[in-house]
């Protein structure tokens, strides 16, 4: 099904359709399926397991997993790859190394590939607030390289579209800016409304609680894309309702929302909990994403995730735990400690830079 008409091989929304449909019309007795859906072709093991056994032996290389779970396909493919690694390097931060060949393009390039082999570059604008200069780098730059669209995106950031890949690198260098991870599986913007800096409707400084929020988790790389917002009242303009993490504030404090999605099926973020300070929604936000990087299945959004393991769970663990919460946080904050910029900072991150070479005529 997947080969001849791509259902259920994209976004995976469609999946527990198709399995009826194969059910219906190709008849059978489907009552000895494995409950498990393996992770690939290569093995029979669910993502569960893998991540249980990369944890349980101390595992921390991709060879490793492999030799452990008896992998058929001795260098596995590229559903398996980009998984495991992912697994690896959120189980066993600062010991398993990220290993760059097992990620997707746009994660080994650190660019949006587009339709025409261009590329997309968005630099990190945090909280979504820019300066003048920034804005004349970023004018400069497309001047420059002829970059022949500049667009606003969705998230408060400005995409560069049509880039280059032999222009990569300078135009990160000529920018001089974060990079704004828009291509990863990691956080990707952390979107404000003015707050009550400047608004007359604002109760909290929605602006500068988003910029934390972006610094604290900037080059978070999760099982998937992960979007936050903050607005700083009930009238919610940062649209906090539909993320992956919402913030919104309140005459008495901030509440928290989790597992929103504004993608293909729209999910409404469910309620976490109020709390009174900044410091606290920090340790809170950040306590379930980790919960997340550490429990998630690759490619697994959180509203996929919450339905999975079920909101009552992940409040027992953030809620109900107090010790166990902040541990989530401490172990957060380790795993990013000096995370390296992949724009900025190639040898550190350890990006293939020979891929940027242009082709001989």
């Amino acid at each position: 099904m997947k080969k001849h008409t791509k259902a259920s091989a994209s976004c995976g929304s469609c999946t527990g359709l198709v399995e009826q449909i194969l059910m219906f019309t190709a008849g059978g007795d489907y009552s000895a399926t494995p409950k498990t859906k393996a992770m690939c072709g290569c093995t029979d093991h669910g993502h569960q397991a893998v991540r249980d056994t990369i944890k349980s032996l101390h595992l921390l290389t991709i060879a490793d997993v492999y030799k452990a779970m008896e992998w058929r396909t001795p260098n596995g493919c590229a559903s398996c790859r980009p998984a495991i690694n992912y697994y690896l390097i959120s189980t066993w931060p600062k010991e398993a190394k990220d290993d760059p060949q097992s990620r997707y393009i746009n994660e080994r390039s650190h660019a949006n590939i587009q339709k025409d082999g261009t590329y997309s570059v968005i630099p990190r604008m945090w909280g979504g607030h820019t300066t003048p200069n920034d804005l004349r780098r970023i004018a400069d730059v497309a001047d420059k390289y002829q970059i022949p669209t500049v667009k606003v995106t969705g998230g408060q950031r400005i995409d560069l579209l049509g880039v280059k890949k032999e222009d990569l690198q300078s135009v990160w260098q000529d920018l001089g800016m974060p990079s704004g991870l828009a291509y990863a599986k990691a956080t990707r913007t952390v979107k404000t409304c003015v707050g009550s800096e400047w608004c007359r409707f604002g109760t909290q400084d929605s602006t500068q609680m988003g910029k934390d929020l972006e610094h604290a988790l900037w080059a978070m790389y999760a099982p998937h894309k992960v979007k936050l917002a903050v607005s700083g009242c009930p009238r919610n303009c940062a649209e906090s309702g539909i993320k992956d993490v919402g913030v919104i504030g309140v005459d008495s404090g901030w509440e928290i929302y989790v597992g929103g999605n504004g993608g293909i099926k729209t999910e409404v973020a469910h309620f976490l909990v109020k709390v009174k300070t900044s410091a606290e929604v920090m340790e809170y936000a950040g306590a379930f994403l980790q919960l997340y990087r550490e429990e998630g299945w690759y490619l697994e959004r959180t509203v996929h995730y919450l339905h999975r393991v079920g909101l009552d769970y992940v409040k027992k663990k953030i809620l109900d735990d107090a010790e166990g919460r902040k541990m989530l946080w401490e172990r957060l904050q380790f795993s990013l400690d000096g995370a390296p910029d992949p724009w900025l900072e190639t040898d550190k991150a350890a990006v293939d830079t020979r891929q940027f070479e242009a082709l001989p005529a």
